[in-house]
């Protein structure tokens, strides 16, 4: 038996799109027949990786995007459904680190972590729900197909990690937050769920696991590896189909075990 998840008719929307597991999972959602809208402040990086969907047949719009500012996040999202339609899915994906011991935790490294991962999440999905929940209640009756928002939190949300101790507490919180609306908009037919990545393989820290530190860490994780932007395709997949109605308030670990 085989299964075809469609999304076409649908607009997705992935913040952090410029680079790493943004870039992926909107070119996993393109092929899937959705049309994208990339958002990010390096707005240069978007317009390659749009050209690459575009080469490819997909359907990619470029939006200027900074999360810790309300404006901007406003300005996005109605330039999203102005130039492209209504959103029916966001992939909720900007994301900053530290790397340091709690003590040595400064203000702006709080700040700077808090503000993107929590703050700036919060407020991006509230800007596409907002929309959402309007579009239910005018819809008529049988025609409203709801909408999924992925807010990508991680593994170390649910196994705090040594030396980036607030990115953990920064992911904890944006699971707790996942759990939250799915209670509150799941009246409205939005589903909200949180996919919680192990250790992936991205440009950002591709040259880190090829040093002794980064092989250490490697021969703790349960099989020896760290994974592939591309090994969340299937539970991106899973969480932004049309069919997975009835998956609402998930946490979604796709760590390799690591957190088992």
């Amino acid at each position: 038996m085989s299964y075809n998840i469609d999304l076409s008719g649908r607009v997705a929307f992935v913040s952090g799109a410029s680079s790493g597991l943004g870039a992926q999972f909107a070119r996993t959602l393109s092929q899937a027949g959705a049309a994208v809208v990339l958002a990010a402040r390096r707005v240069e990086r978007l317009k390659t990786l749009r050209a690459e969907i575009e080469s490819a047949g997909g359907d990619a719009h470029v939006v200027a995007l900074d999360v810790t500012d309300p404006d901007s996040i406003k300005a996005a999202v109605a330039h999203a459904e102005t130039e492209v339609g209504t959103i029916d899915i966001l992939v909720n994906n900007s994301g900053v680190s530290t790397t340091q011991r709690l003590v040595d935790v400064s203000p702006e490294d709080y700040d700077f972590v808090m503000d993107t991962n929590t703050r700036g999440a919060f407020f991006v999905a509230q800007e596409v729900a907002k929309r959402m929940i309007a579009r239910s209640r005018g819809a008529a009756p049988g025609t409203f197909t709801g909408g999924r928002i992925v807010n990508v939190a991680s593994m170390a949300g649910l196994r705090p990690l040594s030396q980036i101790g607030v990115y953990a507490m920064s992911k904890a919180t944006v699971i707790h937050m996942t759990k939250a609306m799915a209670l509150e908009w799941g009246k409205f037919g939005i589903n909200v769920n949180a996919l919680c990545p192990g250790y992936i393989d991205t440009e950002m820290n591709h040259q880190h696991w090829q040093t002794e530190a980064g092989q250490k860490l490697m021969s703790i994780l349960p099989r020896k590896r760290v994974g592939q932007p591309q090994d969340l395709d299937s539970a991106l997949m899973m969480l932004c189909a049309n069919e997975s109605h009835f998956i609402n308030g998930a946490i979604l670990s796709a760590d390799d075990g690591f957190g088992a």
